[in-house]
């Protein structure tokens, strides 16, 4: 096995006395894992940080083998991580990547998503601008896994029209008539999850982060990962510390 790629280095794990077992995100061939000999070294230290955009060569005798990897730097998003609020996103995100997609499976429009999100960030450290960004690609990442939500009518009538919540059991979104003496127990239906591209309030992004965290818990991450959970916890505690 040889690939040669661009990649999005989504975790490192220290491998014996001085290696690192990085996974990264690539484009056509998924995520990919690789031993990096000298990665806890001072010169591979700053370019194996999460987030970082990466030229990758994995070697390996079988697919079955874990693969030398060789890492050269292309993009670094080193100096976000200074900042509280983008390092918990870039934290989050690319942990998210690391274990929940299959190894070695091709998720070429989760990349896209993964790399928009990230130059967003690193374009306007500002979380108001990039936080909406942040809801649709959690939304896109459960429907790429195959969790994803049905929005498009109402589960009760099939109604298009006055769409207002969504149930927390099926993932499908009910109007405001069908939700009857049900409401209470219905997510909110923020406006942020039916559009495209653009701006949103925080009520919007706040609601919109509690359903996608809901099904990503539920459907993705399961109990066993209370770790990379632990971690979207600490970004969703500083984005409401910065709504105030």
């Amino acid at each position: 096995m040889h690939i040669v790629t661009e990649a999005i280095l989504c975790s490192v794990r220290p491998h014996g006395e001085h290696g690192a077992v990085v996974r990264a995100l690539t484009p056509a061939d998924g995520l990919r894992a690789g031993y990096v000999r000298g990665g806890r070294s001072r010169r591979l230290r700053p370019v194996l940080l999460p987030g970082n955009l990466i030229q990758a060569e994995y070697r390996a005798r079988s697919e079955d083998q874990l693969a030398q990897l060789t890492v050269e730097l292309t993009a670094s998003r080193a100096p976000l991580l200074a900042e509280a609020l983008p390092a918990a996103a870039i934290e989050w995100t690319t942990a998210l990547a690391a274990i929940a997609l299959p190894e070695a499976q091709p998720y070429p429009r989760l990349y896209s998503a993964l790399d928009g999100l990230l130059a967003a960030i690193q374009a306007s450290p500002s979380a108001r601008s990039w936080a909406p960004s942040l809801v649709r690609y959690e939304l896109f990442a459960l429907a790429e896994l195959g969790f994803g939500l049905d929005l498009s009518q109402c589960a009760a009538t099939g109604a298009t029209e006055d769409l207002a919540f969504v149930s927390p059991r099926s993932g499908r979104a009910v109007s405001a008539g069908a939700a009857g003496a049900y409401r209470n127990r219905l997510f909110p239906l923020p406006p942020l999850l039916l559009g495209g591209p653009g701006a949103a309030d925080w009520p919007d992004i706040l609601a919109g982060l509690r359903i996608t965290g809901h099904f990503l818990a539920r459907d993705v991450l399961i109990e066993r990962q209370s770790e990379v959970l632990a971690g979207r916890e600490r970004l969703l505690d500083r984005l409401r510390r910065a709504v105030g």
